[in-house]
């Protein structure tokens, strides 16, 4: 095989195991192939855990191995077609860089826990990562990225709020264990003892299995209760608005796309300078700004690092526009 067409069948490989074309036919039937092999390996975790079936283990097991192969198979072959994902690297460079990114590393914890012995509970509980492989489907999707743009813009709100929420935590597992010690040594034996029962609180969980008898500790727990409640409330309220925030700039920006004098419509053929490119290259390249990907019937979200793809539609908007 001649290096050219060696490149050209890893470029190939490359564009079928990346997600989010929805044009090219090997790619979308690779997508849904991925999926149905999640659901099916996840399905024979949870069966497997049913003492009514265990006559069907060795089935069960079968499966695995082979859903578990297909995981290796698709690992192996991001790892080689990586210098195309990441091509300012070096091959070496591309590949580490995708080791460490977030794909690789469920990628890995996904193959991890079917090589070692299911003594190991740590390596067996593992097994829940590969569910988060169903992320990465949709990740160059819009409806992902709502929520990823939600949480990086509202990341100090957030993080304001759950430091709000630890202190409340630490305070009241503290005063509960000086409150209720003496009453109840058995039950509150030491600081972690409030601190559970302290996040049960805040949280408004309730499980009730430690409760205070004294009276000091029933009045902290009614303000506990009660400072739990607005608490919680903050965090929620910031993500929440920071939903309705971006989903009214979407739909925003969709009824302004006709009103702007520089807007442009380009459509990326097999010959075109935008395909292959990321949306930060094609910005700083040809100084323009890309507003929304059009892939199929989907609108995706131009993130940074997200590669154009042949017969993608990009809505610009420049000085210049080369279509």
């Amino acid at each position: 095989m001649s290096d050219k067409t060696r490149k050209s069948a890893k470029k190939r490989i490359f564009d079928i195991i990346q997600i989010g074309n929805r044009n090219d036919l090997p790619s979308l039937l690779f997508d849904y192939f991925i999926v149905a092999v999640i659901l099916l390996n996840i399905t024979i975790v949870f069966l497997g855990t049913f003492d009514e079936i265990s006559g069907y283990s060795m089935l069960f097991r079968a499966v695995e191995t082979v859903t578990v192969g297909v995981f290796c198979i698709e690992y192996i072959l991001r790892i080689w077609t990586a210098d195309l994902l990441y091509p300012k690297k070096s091959p070496m460079g591309a590949r580490l860089r995708f080791l460490r990114s977030f794909d690789g590393i469920v990628d890995l914890l996904t193959i991890l826990p079917f090589f070692f012995l299911s003594g190991f509970i740590v390596f067996r509980m593992l097994r829940v990562v590969r569910i988060l492989h169903l992320f990465r489907v949709n990740a160059h999707y819009d409806s992902f990225h709502v929520i990823t743009t939600v949480l990086v813009e509202k990341k100090n709100q957030i993080i304001s709020s759950v430091f709000i929420i630890i202190v409340l935590m630490l305070a009241s597992s503290l005063g509960i264990y000086s409150a209720e010690h003496n009453a109840q040594p058995g039950v509150f034996k030491n600081a972690f003892s409030g601190i559970w029962w302290s996040v049960s609180t805040l949280l408004t969980v309730g499980y009730g299995d430690i409760y205070p008898v004294t009276v000091i500790g029933k009045i902290m727990a009614i303000l506990s209760a009660f400072l739990g409640v607005g608490a919680v409330a903050v965090p929620t309220g910031i993500i929440s608005a920071g939903f309705v925030e971006q989903y009214t700039k979407k739909q925003y920006s969709d009824v302004r796309f006709s009103d702007l004098d520089e807007v442009g419509e380009v459509l990326v053929d097999k010959e075109s300078v935008f395909r292959g490119l990321t949306v930060v290259e094609a910005d700083e390249r040809f100084n323009v700004r890309i507003l929304v990907i059009l892939r199929g019937e989907l609108t995706v979200m131009p993130v940074d690092d997200l590669r154009i793809k042949q017969n993608d539609i990009l809505i610009v908007r420049g000085d210049k526009i080369d279509k």
